[in-house]
């Protein structure tokens, strides 16, 4: 059982949500005990509120500035339109959204997802003890979840701790979209390097790859791997160049073979430095639970070549997470259920999507304007035949508490963040520096 931190003692204020109704006929819903924010990232907040037409608390999510120009715009509708299109367990979707107001006054969008409790980040580096059965449980769940987005054709481009939801009873949801897109089959078309936390950042980012696959996310869950057996990060550098050397530390020179998409710059750096050997070895001093089946299936992810790295459904097949699979699906997953003869285990423990996800749409956005219409009757079309409309309470003393938490949020990007590294505000762009 994980026992998420504790969150301080709030008033009981009414919560921001009401049902779109008349405000004549629209009851104003007590939240009892409103928590702080489970959840933060770059651009969205998520709040516990209470949905007035059953009861149950959910989170309530920001998505701030939509319209500021064209390219957030279609980020944020790429972000809406895979929230609604994801149907898997650990993978965080939308459950409704908050109906819009007239268009001249659309700036922002409201998601409710399910509420989780902390994530992966605060419980690595809280006292909690972690067991093996914990780290099989987590790393079972992260790769079940994200086989799917695999199979959807979707790049997450951002895994790390924070973005992996954790309830009390250790079922963990994949989330926050933001940087995620559709695979590029066509490798002479370029890919951003901006992506990926630096400490979870893949070696062919590191190196100035044009393009890169999947693979990319396989490499952050095995830092993520690695650091739920040793509670610490793996590769905790200050820069994108000493991130390159920390990785080479461990897994040796890479053969020119291995660094065929790198830029010219980064295999100057490379080749230009000592030869070194790798010292993989030193993964069995992460703690006692770095077993010889744990540290194989690691090696597995931390493959400086892409083309050579574990797909997640063949990790998924590794032995050492075989007592994960079990575990989940015998107390923890909603595919299976029990009777009064038994356990019924459902016939696909790791499903996939089909169709994939289609990103088809982005290609005929050409105007703010016009992306804006179309987000807002996109919202009016999932709300057809779904339970009594949702809006937000101006008047809800949470709802402003919840605006001036977000007002502070705008300056996340300025400070340290340990899952990102030292920031400052205009640090040159190393990850130029090898280009």
């Amino acid at each position: 059982m994980i026992h998420p931190p504790p969150s301080p003692p709030h008033p009981s204020v009414p919560d921001p949500l009401v049902a779109a109704r008349p405000s004549s006929t629209v009851p104003q819903i007590n939240g009892g005990d409103p928590d702080l924010p489970d959840h933060t990232s770059r651009s969205n907040l998520f709040e516990s509120v209470t949905d007035p037409r059953d009861g149950k608390r959910v989170a309530l999510k920001k998505m701030p500035n939509v319209f500021q120009n064209l390219v957030s715009c279609k980020r944020v509708f790429r972000e809406l339109k895979m929230l609604c299109f994801f149907k898997h367990d650990n993978v965080l979707s939308a459950l409704d959204i908050l109906q819009p107001p007239h268009i001249d006054y659309f700036e922002e969008i409201y998601v409710v997802t399910e509420l989780m409790q902390s994530d992966l980040h605060k419980i690595i580096v809280s006292p909690q003890p972690l067991s093996s059965d914990h780290v099989k449980v987590f790393l079972y769940q992260i790769l079940r979840g994200l086989k799917y987005l695999h199979s959807a054709g979707i790049l997450h481009r951002d895994i790390k701790p924070g973005n992996l939801l954790v309830n009390s009873n250790c079922v963990l949801k994949i989330c926050d979209f933001g940087l995620a897109r559709v695979e590029e089959p066509d490798e002479s078309r370029h890919m951003t390097q901006e992506v990926v936390t630096q400490y979870y950042r893949a070696p062919e980012i590191l190196m100035g790859s044009r393009h890169y696959s999947n693979a990319i996310d396989i490499w952050s869950v095995g830092c993520i791997f690695a650091e739920l057996l040793g509670r610490r990060i793996l590769f905790q550098a200050q820069s994108p160049i000493q991130q390159l050397d920390l990785i080479t530390d461990l897994l040796g020179t890479p053969s020119l073979e291995a660094m065929r998409t790198a830029c010219e710059g980064a295999r100057a750096h490379i080749l230009r430095g000592p030869h070194k050997q790798p010292s993989l070895p030193v993964l069995y001093t992460l703690s006692s639970q770095a077993t010889h089946e744990a540290v194989h299936l690691l090696c597995r992810m931390l493959v400086f070549d892409p083309s050579k790295r574990i797909s997640a459904k063949d990790a998924l097949a590794h032995p050492y997470l075989d007592e994960g699979r079990l575990r989940y699906h015998t107390c923890m997953c909603k595919c299976c259920y029990t009777t009064s003869s038994g356990r019924v285990y459902t016939g696909d423990f790791e499903p996939v999507t089909n169709p994939k996800f289609d990103d088809g749409f982005e290609k005929n956005l050409t105007s703010v304007r016009q992306v804006k219409e179309i987000i807002h009757q996109f919202i009016l079309e999932q709300q057809k035949g779904n339970r009594v409309p949702l809006c937000i309470n101006p008047q809800s003393a949470a709802f402003k508490s919840f605006i001036r938490l977000v007002g502070r949020n705008a300056s996340y990007g300025q400070q340290v963040d340990r899952e990102r590294g030292p920031k400052k505000p205009h640090r040159p762009r190393k990850e130029r520096q090898l280009a």
